[in-house]
């Protein structure tokens, strides 16, 4: 049967018949909030190009952690600030390195907070690329070993998650192999999965300082244009013993999110990344959109996508809207 008795709108008539048969359920139990840390006291550094993000000391780190776990936001995913930037990311995997220390930190303050700690050498080293270099080429099998040393670095600080960032192939397996001989088998892998090189890592870069000194890093990260190929790397990272997996970004790959919820049944993430964030803040500045109704529809897609977990700097704002709404 058709129109006029098929009517569409009639479940669209009010808020609470909308809320009644609603599709795509956004929840602040789905965001992780990202966080950079670094070095000193009493440091809190804007990031330009992102408006509301801060570089933060440790000491200053807790205070905004307190916010977030005040707001019911479950989970924080670290990245971190060296005092010093070396060919090989030294502090990387050092157990005194930034990162550890605001690992434990937060959990002897927020023991119940999930603490998920980047794994990656771009932050850490001088040339910026996220493994080892000779000769202007990033290597891959020798960078596998300094990886499996930072996710064990922040084990041993009490990190709840470890998640490689790098795209360097098998490093999966170097990390499950590194945690499991150091009786932490017990901690699980985010894997960065599906990650490309993507244009909108810019104000990323600024917040990390981590842009690559030379070339760029398509050489390791995917090709925008591949979606199957994205399929063979999830694939691969859960047979090297990855817990969950991400697509990288997530806006502009909402078809690849979609296609790996189809294939893949394993907790999915996706990074609503800085330049995503950048340019709603930017508008939004600007009076071109509403901020408010421009993110939540956003991370809605996200989620109506197929993504269990969102990753995004406006997790703190959402968790804030969800609860004048009363939904959680």
């Amino acid at each position: 049967m058709g129109f006029p008795v098929v009517r569409m709108r009639r479940l669209r008539a009010n808020e609470g018949l909308r809320r009644l048969v609603g599709e795509t359920k956004l929840s602040v139990d789905a965001l992780v909030y990202p966080l950079f840390v670094t070095h000193g006291q009493g440091v809190k550094n804007p990031v330009p190009s992102m408006p509301g993000i801060y570089q933060w000391s440790v000491d200053n780190l807790l205070a905004e952690v307190a916010e977030v776990a005040a707001l019911g936001i479950p989970a924080v995913l670290l990245f971190g600030i060296p005092r010093e930037k070396d060919a090989l990311g030294s502090e990387a995997y050092a157990a005194d390195g930034v990162v550890p220390q605001a690992v434990r930190a937060i959990k002897a303050r927020f023991p119940e907070l999930v603490v998920i700690t980047d794994v990656c050498l771009c932050e850490y080293t001088s040339h910026g690329h996220c493994g080892l270099v000779d000769d202007g080429q990033v290597l891959n099998d020798p960078t596998l070993e300094f990886l499996a040393r930072a996710a064990l670095a922040h084990a041993e600080a009490g990190a709840d998650m470890v998640a490689p960032s790098d795209m360097m192939d098998g490093r999966v397996q170097a990390v499950r192999t590194k945690l499991d001989a150091h009786g932490y088998s017990g901690v699980p892998i985010m894997s960065y999965a599906a990650k490309y090189a993507s244009a909108f890592y810019e104000p990323f870069r600024e917040a990390a300082d981590c842009a690559p000194q030379f070339g760029d890093r398509a050489g390791y990260q995917m090709d925008p244009a591949n979606a199957r190929e994205a399929l063979r790397e999830i694939e691969l990272d859960l047979a090297e013993g990855a817990d969950i997996i991400m697509v990288k970004p997530a806006l502009a790959y909402l078809d690849v999110i979609r296609r790996a919820r189809e294939r893949f049944t394993c907790p999915l993430a996706a990074y609503n990344v800085s330049g995503e964030y950048a340019m709603l803040k930017a508008a939004a500045a600007r009076g071109w959109l509403d901020e408010r109704r421009a993110v939540m529809e956003v991370l809605t897609a996200i989620r109506r996508a197929g993504a269990d977990i969102i990753v995004t700097y406006f997790a703190k704002d959402v968790a804030r809207w969800l609860g004048e709404k009363g939904a959680h």
